[in-house]
């Protein structure tokens, strides 16, 4: 068993669609008002259905209080590295300190390269996305303006290369629980790969934030994981947090009544059943 002991939270996970125009941004302010921590848009600037995922941000941004805001994740071949650091600095300062940094590696390739950018090797991508986070850490250190709170890099990570990567460099790996072929087990391993690359690179694996995208479905009856009644969820999440130190649950959803679910029911049940453990 594998607590972290980092403070939990709780965010969603929203799709940024186009059509209509408002709606991702009504989502984000249904996530604000119910409570939650974070309100995350994937990032794909290569399907026209969906909206640029870092100008949602901004505007989403201006129509929130509270919550904090980042993309789920951005994807670094079309994101260039000291444009994604004073931007993310910018809009953290006008925002006051609500934005945080995911980044992505890259991976449907045929629309990244007929968007313009560059095919990479799965181990090239490992290597541009080390050096993507030197870059925003010089910017946001030296060359300025740096964000209005310690911001994180948090990277979408599967594989040991990149986990590894993970450990030694970024501040959290946030992975999505419909890609992990074993289900919420696998965490043990993305962990393993995690911890030993930090404490090599003399690192505290305790500094590296667990994150996961998760997706379930609201019902009366238990059926499976997260496919149940709240309280079921929250055992479920609960589970993960003491056994494989996931802090932090996304909610894939662009339902407002399962994102005020997720907030009024769960996630208080999750952080209630975690302190009682701890």
């Amino acid at each position: 068993m594998t607590d972290y002991g980092h403070d939990l939270l709780f965010g969603t996970f929203i799709t940024p669609t186009a059509q209509p125009a408002e709606q991702a941004v009504e989502l984000a302010v249904v996530a604000d008002r119910a409570g939650l921590d974070l309100a995350t848009f994937q990032d794909h600037p290569y399907l026209s259905r969906f909206h640029d995922t870092w100008t949602l941000i901004s505007y989403a941004a201006s129509r929130t209080d509270r919550i904090k805001l980042s993309g789920n994740v951005l994807s670094l071949p079309l994101r260039q590295p000291a444009v994604l650091a004073r931007a993310h600095a910018s809009l953290d300062r006008l925002t006051g300190g609500r934005i945080e940094l995911a980044l992505g590696a890259g991976a449907f390739w045929d629309g990244i390269e007929a968007m313009g950018g560059r095919r990479l090797t799965p181990g090239q991508s490992v290597v541009a996305l080390g050096e993507a986070i030197g870059v925003i850490r010089e910017v946001w250190a030296g060359r300025g303006p740096g964000p209005a709170h310690d911001m994180s890099i948090w990277v979408g990570a599967y594989k040991p290369r990149m986990l590894r990567l993970v450990g030694r460099a970024a501040d959290g790996v946030l992975p999505s629980l419909s890609y992990l072929e074993g289900g919420p087990g696998d965490y043990a391993e993305i962990n393993k790969h995690i911890d030993g690359s930090a404490e090599a690179a003399g690192r505290d694996p305790r500094r590296v934030r667990r994150l996961l995208n998760i997706n379930g479905t609201f019902s009366g009856l238990g059926r499976s994981f997260l496919n149940g009644p709240a309280e079921q969820w929250a055992e479920d999440l609960a589970g993960l947090t003491l056994e494989h130190g996931v802090s932090a649950f996304i909610l894939a959803s662009d339902d407002p009544a399962a994102i005020e679910e997720f907030a009024a029911d769960v996630a208080p049940a999750v952080r209630e059943l975690v302190a009682a453990e701890r």
